[in-house]
């Protein structure tokens, strides 16, 4: 009887160590470039004692891997993806509301099953060398004249969330003209599978004019970089990325402490000062960025843009191959 005793006690002392293990861990699926990555996840596991697993993709091909997973949860938390995307596939989310909500400006707030994790800006990134100011860009409509054959760099609208956005902003923002206006940009753009290449291009003389988040041009600014940055005259626009809980996340726990750390007051100052992201909080000022106020940005309604996604997503896709 002692020797079964003793074993079933060795048994359980080794269940729960494995399961402390594992109530030490949170797997992230994310398409942020890496230097955030790098710069966030160990001053997370430092500060929680949680290990971070992170699965680095596309924005599109992170909803395809959840999909895929949906019957028995791999992931977590999905950190870091167009709210479009998050908000056209509510179904593979976990509602959760985080413990700061009510520091969250209402504008970013779509709905409950995905929460505002940042501000994006989407900008053009022009080469300060090649070009002189009065040769830059002004308008996303500009970028479909001839001149620019090939020397506008852009992400694939079907793989990158920032790029999506793209898309969808000139639509939203030419009305009835905006697939004659976009195609025109399309046919002078050289495709990159990352959305966090397309300044490096730009910045290394490659292309001209990058299409690309504010955050990814500005660090080739601090940095010292060829790049200048244009705010696109006919309308930018302004979105939350998401970060969202997924459904049946086999260390839920520890992903809602993820999702509440990345949306505390600390972080989003650090987003907004050394990463160059609009915060989500009323109490976060996006300290040395051009004012929203002076921006002119479109009316981007993300529930509309979701119901048009895989339509128009489709027609980027034809686009693309008659162009």
């Amino acid at each position: 009887m002692l020797k079964v005793g003793l074993t079933a006690g060795v048994l359980l002392a080794s269940l729960t160590v494995a399961a402390m293990a594992q109530d030490k861990k949170v797997v992230v699926y994310t398409a942020h470039k890496a230097s955030i990555v790098d710069a966030l996840v160990p001053k997370f596991e430092k500060e929680t004692g949680i290990k971070v697993d992170v699965v680095k993709a596309g924005s599109g091909d992170i909803i395809k891997r959840v999909k895929a997973e949906s019957a028995s949860a791999k992931a977590d938390v999905i950190w870091s993806i167009g709210g479009e995307q998050l908000e056209d596939s509510k179904d593979l989310l976990a509602t959760y509301t985080p413990k700061d909500d009510a520091a969250l400006l209402p504008n970013y707030k779509v709905s409950p099953e995905w929460i505002p994790y940042t501000g994006i800006l989407l900008v053009m990134a022009v080469n300060k060398n090649e070009l002189k100011p009065n040769e830059y860009p002004k308008t996303w409509a500009e970028l479909g004249d001839a001149k620019w054959k090939g020397k506008v760099s852009s992400a694939r609208a079907d793989t990158s969330g920032s790029s999506f956005q793209q898309l969808a902003t000139v639509l939203i923002g030419h009305g009835d003209k905006g697939w004659d206006v976009y195609n025109k940009i399309l046919a002078n753009m050289n495709l990159s599978d990352s959305s966090g290449a397309v300044p490096r291009y730009v910045n290394d003389g490659e292309a001209l004019v990058g299409l690309t988040l504010e955050d990814n041009a500005l660090d080739y600014v601090k940095g010292g970089g060829n790049i200048a940055i244009v705010y696109p005259e006919d309308g930018s626009s302004t979105v939350a990325d998401g970060v969202a809980l997924v459904k049946g996340a086999p260390n839920a726990e520890n992903g809602k402490v993820f999702i509440d750390w990345l949306l505390s007051k600390p972080v989003q100052e650090q987003l907004v000062s050394e990463i160059g992201r609009r915060s989500v909080r009323k109490d976060v000022t996006g300290t040395g960025l051009k004012p929203m106020s002076e921006i002119k940005l479109v009316e981007y309604d993300i529930k509309k843009v979701a119901q048009n996604r895989n339509d128009w997503v489709a027609k980027w896709k034809t686009a693309l191959q008659n162009r």
